[in-house]
């Protein structure tokens, strides 16, 4: 009955949260043609009026109300996500909810509930984590605005989120939360490339190109850490010794990102990341968007870059059972 309960109050944040959200869009035609609207959000917004068409028109994404309106919320965040894992595994705990069905996550409108459900878990004994998010989707049941909280990014930034939840407008398999953000990430940056080459922008191209290599570098330490995590986890030791070991595994994963930033010339583009508690609910969250992804991009490569044959044989793949997913796309080797 108490969990009835907590269930109902959250699904009513989340309606009245939304409500919120869609009352305060405007088109963003008659944001850029309103004289009082600041000459840095106009060029923002007419970067994403391009980018928006280029969506529809070059990568076949929906052709429907999503981005093209804009909302200023009035804060630097739209959601705050809450991603919780047990203490001794890399598994992250996962809320269930109408039409979107389970996922890794529970995002709240107001900070301090999402801090306050965080605490909550946190005495259960759980790992935790709590994130500010600046983009947020309905899966295409609205309009999705592009809102103030996106808009202190570069415009390839958000060519990306455009494009991400495009993706999932498109094609969401309930339930699977690998599958829909690793096809998300994908689409995303094929398209930003393809995006960034139509405008012949070279050398954004290239800084692309370094940025996905330096992620890969980053990703491998996370996966190594996540994978020597799980063994750990599995092997019957104390849990003094396993927190302890636990402790310096963190701590490990942390000095080799460290490393990676001498490499890189003293700058990392995910300090962020690193910045915060590392623990298994961080590990948890990032494994969700890439585990994957090497899948899809097979998929890609075998119909020739083709977006449109690759759409189908995702639609195709939507159709079998996680399991039979799982061993195609997320595997550690090819399929047939």
């Amino acid at each position: 009955m108490v969990s009835s309960l907590l269930g109902g109050c959250y699904l009513l944040q989340s309606a009245a949260g939304q409500l919120q959200l869609m009352a305060k869009r405007k088109p963003i035609s008659r944001v850029i043609a309103n004289p009082a609207t600041p000459p840095a959000v106009k060029s923002q917004l007419e970067a994403v009026a391009q980018i928006r068409e280029f969506a529809s028109r070059q990568l076949g994404l929906p052709d429907n109300g999503s981005y093209r309106s804009y909302a200023d919320l009035g804060r630097p965040y739209v959601v705050w996500n809450v991603v919780a894992a047990p203490e001794f595994s890399v598994e992250p705990k996962e809320w269930c909810y109408p039409i979107v069905g389970c996922v890794a996550y529970r995002g709240y409108f107001v900070e301090r509930r999402a801090r306050k459900f965080a605490d909550e878990l946190r005495r259960r004994g759980l790992d935790v984590t709590v994130d500010g998010v600046a983009a947020y989707s309905t899966l295409g049941h609205f309009d999705d605005p592009i809102l103030n909280t996106m808009l202190g990014w570069s415009d390839v930034e958000l060519a990306s989120i455009i494009f991400h939840e495009l993706t999932h407008q498109m094609i969401y398999v309930p339930n699977d939360a690998d599958f829909n953000e690793a096809l998300a990430v994908t689409v995303e940056e094929e398209g930003v490339r393809r995006w960034l080459e139509s405008l012949g922008r070279e050398q954004d191209l290239e800084r692309q190109r370094q940025y996905e290599e330096r992620f890969a570098q980053v990703l491998h330490l996370l996966t190594q850490a996540r994978d020597d995590l799980r063994t750990l986890y599995a092997s019957g030791v104390d849990h003094t010794e396993m927190r302890r070991e636990k402790s310096a595994a963190f701590a490990a994963l942390r000095k080799s990102y460290s490393d990676l930033r001498l490499e890189w010339g003293g700058h990392g583009p995910f300090d962020s990341w690193f910045d915060g508690e590392l623990n298994n609910a961080r590990l948890a969250s990032i494994a969700t968007y890439y585990d994957c992804v090497p899948g899809f991009r097979r998929e890609l490569e075998a119909v020739g870059g083709n977006l449109e044959a690759f759409y189908a044989r995702v639609r195709e793949l939507a159709k079998l059972d996680q399991e039979k997913r799982d061993s195609l796309l997320c595997g550690r080797t090819a399929p047939p």
